[in-house]
């Protein structure tokens, strides 16, 4: 498992450098296109720059405003800060922020840049649906995903997927209405502006496929990292099982912050028949798949 966490850190690395190259290259590409010359060459690098370091402070506050988290008073939730304390004491990790969602569909979800910063937020149906044992489980899951630094690469998927979409779409529409500058280097610049358009219009795919690589591998490690740290696999087996069964969603789940939660919030179809097309573009394993492979640990 040590290993696993190890080689999971090395891909979040990763990942999170091909989110900045991702911003960095749309933002050059938009610059080529509209001849913005060495002062806009330079202009567009301190912009993605800008927008990478914006999401790596502020990512997390976003995905809590998104989800309309807030704070989880200590007296009204008693039970979720007790549980969130021991688990940390076992575990050896700072106590992170704790939040509640005023929504009646069961789910959590961890975010932050790095144990020191971080919180865990979840659904006033989580905390009506799951007795104790069930609800350190998911508890203890998430706090996995923070010990496991997914909450890094996760939380910053939120805002970089967001920022590639929106700028690719608005510079695309530009383009689409003769924005362009005329390039006259001949066909060298016709074929130029044609790569930077095409890039510019999957760049918000490729986003969303690094969105889906996010999360899905991570979340049978969470798994067996959470169970190994309350040493009780059926409290997170019996949990994700009343997931599977329950058929409400979260109303304020998007698709920026899906692959977040513990399990899909805006989908239902995965949690029984789901066809492997659905399956392709979820953010998130079956859940059947994650309970076999606990129940085999």
């Amino acid at each position: 498992m040590y290993e696993q966490i190890s080689a999971n850190k090395r891909r979040s690395a990763l990942l999170i450098l091909g989110f900045a190259l991702l911003v960095a290259a749309v933002v050059v590409v938009i610059n080529v296109l509209f001849g913005g010359g060495l002062v806009g060459f330079v202009v567009a690098l301190v912009v993605a720059v800008a927008l990478s370091v914006g999401s790596y402070y502020n990512s997390d506050r976003i995905a809590l405003a998104m989800s309309r988290a807030r704070p989880a008073d200590p007296r009204e939730y008693a039970r979720y800060h007790n549980l969130v304390e021991g688990l940390c004491i076992a575990s050896g990790l700072p106590k992170p922020r704790l939040y509640v969602v005023d929504d009646p569909a069961p789910n959590a979800f961890a975010t932050g840049r790095n144990p020191k910063h971080a919180a865990i937020a979840v659904t006033t149906g989580l905390l009506e649906k799951m007795n104790r044992v069930e609800l350190e489980g998911v508890l203890a899951h998430e706090l996995s995903h923070i010990k496991n630094y997914d909450v890094l690469v996760m939380t910053l998927a939120v805002t970089m997927v967001g920022v590639v979409a929106l700028l690719a779409d608005f510079f695309l529409r530009f383009a689409f209405w003769g924005g362009t500058r005329r390039d006259d280097r001949g066909p060298a610049g016709g074929i130029l502006a044609i790569f930077g358009i095409v890039l510019l219009a999957l760049a918000p795919l490729v986003a969303r496929l690094m969105q889906f690589a996010v999360s899905r591998r991570r979340e049978y490690l969470a798994d067996a990292s959470g169970v190994s740290l309350t040493r009780y696999p059926p409290g997170l087996v019996s949990a994700l099982r009343k997931l599977q069964h329950d058929r409400t969603v979260i109303a304020s789940a998007s698709k920026a912050t899906a692959h977040l939660w513990i399990e899909e919030p805006l989908e239902l179809e995965h949690k029984s028949a789901a066809t492997r097309f659905n399956r392709l573009f979820a953010t998130h394993p079956p859940l059947e798949d994650r309970i076999a492979a606990l129940e085999a640990m």
